[in-house]
């Protein structure tokens, strides 16, 4: 543990965001730096909790309570080596990460729980200036080959991890650019790309190739991708998105929010997109349809892209101000939220359903909505129209961010002939391989629509299932928490 006493002198400091108005007119990450002596204290706060319950709500495993101790002494080389031992990447999770190790923190129970996400940000930060992140090369390699398909954090980490068992891999992405939902998902005013690249470069050093531009079951056919490569994982992501099925869903000006989102991304990252396919908010009247870190990311790019108005709508229930009875400590709380983009503007209404969409020469402008409540009714909850709230609201932009329902079956999972679960996701046993021999499967392709920790420690268990597969039921590589 760190100072005993910690927990009862210090209270519980984040970073500062930097203002409003300066923050919207740029793309670069909203933070602002955490002087040295706060991260000490906020390190001191681990306390001495007999049963850390962060490791029950961490996925990957990490051994926080150890961390925060060498953090507290000064010990930071140690500090990078043990959190690395459980989390390829935590430049990534310590921006992205929701923090369920934060929920489960002991100290929340009666006060607020330590900054664990923050601690993982400033020890791998710390590591990359220092130079301790160096490419950790096999010193033996096994001559199997396997393809890593889908470079998201799942994707990425299942490659890294077979790399340094001394596999040859090679990942394939059907976009320009690897990083899949991290590159083109995730705004760059929450992730500077320029972190991904340098993680790649590491990778690269490690002997993984990266094959961009390659659609597995269009440029290349699955049974093709079988028999060039011993092994095979398919970590392509939840990428179905749900739609709005209304009328007037078809009027130009209504988007899903992975056709807006990415297209900023690569005109930051300096990729050539026409003006006529681009989707911007610039002077518009935007409606963002769901209420979570997608539509956040909608609200917080639409007001850096200029729009005059963003209204952001929810169909279920504004969540509680704190846990309700039926969502105890340690579990994730289900509770209202304030996002950085919420900060910038916009405004938020929940219990609200569309009825349909109404325009004017096939172009969108209006929304036709009902406000909802939720009953309970021979013992269930239902969803009922409220008499008389119907209301109509003008809009130029409608995005939906709605969720996912899956992987996209066409292509690649309908050539592999890969057995669904009764949800549409890939079946996968305990070692992530599928009902087809030598593929494997990892991330959101086989949880489903889940967090970015979820997807690392799933790709860390996939490796180490092809690893046993590969090397005759023998492997080096950790066991995770899964």
């Amino acid at each position: 543990m760190a100072k005993p006493t910690g927990f009862m002198e210090f209270t519980r400091e984040l970073p500062k965001r930097r203002p409003v108005d300066e923050r919207v007119h740029d793309w670069l990450e909203v933070y602002e730096k955490f002087p040295g002596p706060k991260i000490t204290n906020q390190a001191a706060r681990c306390m001495d909790c007999g049963v850390p319950f962060c490791h029950q709500g961490c996925p990957v495993g990490n051994i926080i309570p150890d961390w925060n101790d060498l953090v507290y002494r000064d010990k930071w080389r140690d500090a990078i080596e043990r959190l690395h031992a459980t989390n390829n990447f935590p430049e990534f999770t310590g921006r992205l990460c929701p923090a369920p190790c934060e929920s489960a923190c002991v100290l929340g129970i009666s006060d607020d729980p330590v900054t664990i996400k923050q601690m993982e940000y400033e020890i791998i930060e710390r590591a990359w200036a220092e130079g301790w992140v160096t490419p950790q090369i096999a010193e033996h390699r096994t001559g199997k080959k396997v393809a890593v398909v889908g470079s998201g954090p799942s994707g990425l980490a299942c490659a890294q991890q077979l790399a340094r068992a001394g596999h040859d891999v090679t990942v394939l992405e059907r976009a320009n650019r690897i990083g899949g939902l991290l590159r083109y998902g995730i705004p760059d005013f929450k992730m500077e790309k320029r972190f991904i690249d340098r993680r790649l470069e590491q990778m690269r050093a490690e002997g993984v190739t990266f094959r961009p531009g390659v659609n597995v079951g269009v440029d290349i056919q699955a049974d093709e991708l079988r028999r060039e490569f011993d092994a095979v994982c398919l970590a392509g992501g939840a990428t179905h998105a749900r739609d709005l099925d209304v009328p007037g869903r078809e009027l130009k000006g209504t988007y899903l929010a992975m056709e807006y989102l990415p297209l900023q991304n690569r005109r930051n990252a300096g990729d050539e997109v026409p003006d006529e396919a681009f989707i911007s908010a610039k002077g518009k009247r935007v409606i963002i349809l769901g209420g979570g870190d997608t539509g956040a990311d909608c609200l917080g790019t639409a007001i850096r892209q200029g729009a005059t108005q963003v209204l952001q709508y929810e169909l279920l229930a504004r969540p509680p101000e704190t846990r309700s009875d039926a969502n105890p400590w340690p579990t994730y709380p289900n509770i209202y939220r304030v996002s950085s983009a919420h900060e910038e503007g916009g405004k938020r209404d929940y219990c609200i359903a569309t009825k349909h969409l109404s325009g004017e020469d096939g172009v969108l402008k209006r929304l036709h909505a009902v406000r909802v409540e939720f009953v309970v009714e021979d013992g269930r909850q239902t969803m009922r129209e409220v008499p008389g709230s119907e209301f109509v609201e003008d809009c130029d932009l409608l995005l939906l961010a709605m969720g996912f329902l899956g992987p996209e079956k066409p292509g690649m999972l309908e050539q592999l002939g890969v057995e669904l679960t009764p949800r549409g996701n890939v079946l996968a046993d305990e070692n992530k391989m599928t009902s087809v021999p030598g593929v494997f499967t990892a991330g959101d392709m086989t949880r489903g629509q889940s967090l970015i920790v979820w997807a690392i420690a799933e790709g860390r268990t996939a490796a180490r299932g092809i690893d046993e597969y590969l090397m005759g039921g023998e492997t080096l590589l950790p066991i995770s928490t899964l």
